[in-house]
């Protein structure tokens, strides 16, 4: 959040990040003006008013978003069996474990017993090697986005790519024969939404190896897909019945969806290709020049991974689709 609107706009569109970072910003605003500059008004003498700035606020805010987002993904204490209907612990401070960096091939976890907290090698260690946590399975646009830094390429293998849900929607539009057709599909995206499988502001999530939005992602194809006479018979039964082995969005099953669904998907992965500003191959090109990389600004390079990572689960999808 603290980068140049404009070189976040330019180094990550269409990642994600910067849509993120103006929701942040906006409720940091809101909640400056709403809650703590009149809580520091009603007590001048605990706050001077040299103190009183949103740009101070927003410094600390990013602190603790920061250590809040890895305190939740690593070093919450887990629920015992019986207690999962109960509300979770709170997030615990461990000054010596909230030293150690990220990454996803982590070589180190926090295990919680009764009396004490211990980091546990998970591998053997060498001598003058560095200690990893995690701060959870996160995806590079959310790496770069709470904590200003992203995995090289391949190295996390928890990245993902999104494909916004109203991306799929505009692709079946642009698929519409005639106006008729689009009513209809406007019909069924509005009962997708009415099943909460969709929403103006939520994505699909790809991995690498798997399709971690899988339930809403097949539901929408195949509504989206299906005759008026599938359809109409849809929403006068009770329930979808069993899952077919063919409906299933493993990556490894994609080739073998029903055409209609393939060509789908790939319109909506091709639609969100276009929201990027450079193209894979140019990025290619780039991180095999280890000259013109090393010149790149830390934000350049760390951008370009967060980017590159992205591009390659989406062209695998494209592949896969073909």
């Amino acid at each position: 959040m603290f980068w140049p609107e404009g070189e976040r706009r330019r180094l990550l569109q269409g990642t994600g990040v910067p849509e993120a970072v103006e929701k942040d910003l906006a409720n940091i605003r809101s909640e400056y003006h709403s809650v703590v500059l009149p809580f520091m008004e009603a007590h001048p003498d605990l706050f001077s008013p040299r103190v009183r700035s949103l740009e101070l606020y927003q410094q600390l805010v990013a602190l603790v978003m920061a250590y809040s987002q890895v305190l939740s993904g690593s070093f919450q204490e887990p629920l015992e069996e019986e207690e999962d209907e109960k509300e979770p612990n709170p997030p615990l401070m461990v000054p010596a474990a909230d030293i150690l960096n990220h990454v996803a091939n982590h070589n180190a976890n926090l295990e919680y017993s009764p009396n004490c907290l211990r980091m546990v090698a998970t591998q053997p260690i060498p001598k003058g090697h560095e200690i990893f946590n995690t701060y959870g399975q996160m995806a590079n646009w959310q790496l770069i986005h709470m904590y200003g830094f992203a995995e090289p390429y391949p190295d996390n293998t928890d990245d993902t790519a999104d494909i916004q849900m109203v991306t799929v929607r505009e692709a079946a539009l642009q698929g519409a024969k005639d106006e008729a057709e689009r009513l209809q599909l406007c019909e069924r995206w509005d009962y997708l939404c009415e099943l909460e499988m969709v929403g103006e502001e939520g994505a699909f999530v790809i991995g690498r190896e798997e399709v971690l939005t899988e339930e809403e992602l097949t539901t929408t194809l195949k509504v989206l897909c299906m005759s008026a006479e599938e359809f109409r018979v849809l929403k006068e039964q009770d329930g979808w019945g069993d899952k077919r082995e063919e409906d299933s969005l493993a990556i490894t099953n994609i080739p073998r969806l029903k055409e209609s669904w393939r060509q789908l998907l790939r319109d909506s992965v091709l639609l969100t290709l276009q929201a990027y500003a450079t193209d894979l191959k140019a990025e290619q090109d780039l991180l095999g020049n280890k000259d013109a990389y090393s010149k790149l600004s830390w934000r350049e390079q760390q951008a370009l991974q967060v980017r590159y990572g992205q591009k390659m689960i989406l062209h695998q999808l494209l592949e896969l689709t073909g």
